[in-house]
């Protein structure tokens, strides 16, 4: 055999299963790191059946969020309003406007707009919007500055590192419940306000979980 093959060849199945764990090791480790949220998710736009731009009905109207998501205090799913919410001020405002035919269609058939989710988790993640919305969570935080959006983008990125930076340290991510609609606020003294937040935590009861059934149930 010695006279068919070299003697280096006698090394070479040690070196390829070698070098198959190391490609392995390396390709788990790419897609462990870059398949998260982060990479997958964040700026994610997708193009709507209807053009809806936040930073007019918001930044420019003045339309507080819970006037098209009413669901969010109270349940654990923020609800995409329904037609007949849209043509509360569009019976008036454009209310021949082409880009709106979808909507105009969809109030006098029931028919639903099919509209993109930008925002999920998966299913095995409980999320409940209510719990922290009330207890003066933004939805700037988890959202970003929708008011500012044109087209609504995935900002965050929702992973679970994302929510446990908050659940380790709340009082960076609360503000006064009455300042959660408001998304252009931003506190005047950040360190003053951090305090005042930390004893919020205490006098609120806040009890931030860690615990893996928090949120997997």
């Amino acid at each position: 055999m010695s006279d068919i093959f070299p003697r280096w060849t006698n090394k070479l199945p040690g070196q390829i299963i070698a070098g198959a764990i190391l490609t392995g090791t390396a390709v788990s480790a790419a897609v462990w790191y870059y398949f998260t949220p982060k990479y997958t998710r964040v700026g994610y736009q997708p193009v709507q059946p209807v053009g809806f731009s936040h930073a007019i009905h918001v930044d420019q109207v003045g339309l507080d969020c819970r006037y098209c998501h009413n669901g969010v205090e109270k349940s654990w799913y923020s609800n995409v309003p329904s037609a007949s919410t849209c043509m509360n001020c569009h019976n008036a405002v454009l209310s021949t406007d082409p880009k709106l035919e979808l909507v105009r269609n969809s109030y006098a058939t029931g028919e639903p707009i099919p509209w993109v989710q930008v925002h999920k988790t998966p299913d095995y993640v409980y999320f409940n919007h209510s719990v922290h919305v009330n207890r003066g969570v933004s939805c700037v935080h988890c959202h970003g500055n929708v008011n500012k959006m044109d087209e609504v983008q995935h900002a965050k990125p929702l992973s679970m590192g994302f929510c446990l930076d908050c659940h380790r340290n709340p009082a960076e991510f609360l503000r006064d419940p009455k300042l959660v609609y408001d998304l252009n606020w931003q506190p005047q003294d950040p360190k003053a306000h951090q305090d005042a937040m930390a004893q919020s935590v205490r006098d609120w009861n806040i009890n931030s979980s860690q615990n893996c059934s928090a949120c997997h149930r």
